[in-house]
């Protein structure tokens, strides 16, 4: 099992900027993929960014340009950089690891974009 701790959201102007943050533990090692996704009000979870074991990285096509995941493999710690936000950006976002034993989600970090 893993488990996560999650901090970072918040309500942030349009055009700014803002950090998550997920710090995992329990059964690290047998992760193979790490990631975020997000639920935005009454729309469908969606692919945000994922970084595999062996450091590739992908996002989804909304957030391409504007957002960095990256992952800090001696503390744990998984981040997602958001620049230029905008108010499609506002939904619930989720840390997610998925190993062969299963996928461990977080419980959600809620980020509001909005003047």
């Amino acid at each position: 099992q893993v488990q996560w701790e999650e901090s970072g959201g918040g309500l942030v102007q349009p055009g700014g900027s803002r950090t998550l943050s997920c710090a995992a533990s329990g059964n690290i090692a047998s992760v193979n993929t790490m990631g975020w996704y997000r639920q935005a009000p009454g729309k469908e979870r969606e692919f945000v960014a994922g970084i595999s074991s062996g450091g590739s990285i992908y996002y989804g096509e909304s957030v391409k340009g504007r957002f960095t995941i990256s992952r800090d493999y001696a503390k744990q710690f998984l981040y997602l950089q958001m620049d230029s936000l905008k108010e499609e950006d506002t939904a619930v976002y989720y840390c997610l690891a998925s190993s062969d034993y299963g996928k461990y989600w977080g419980q959600g970090i809620d980020v509001t974009v909005s003047s």
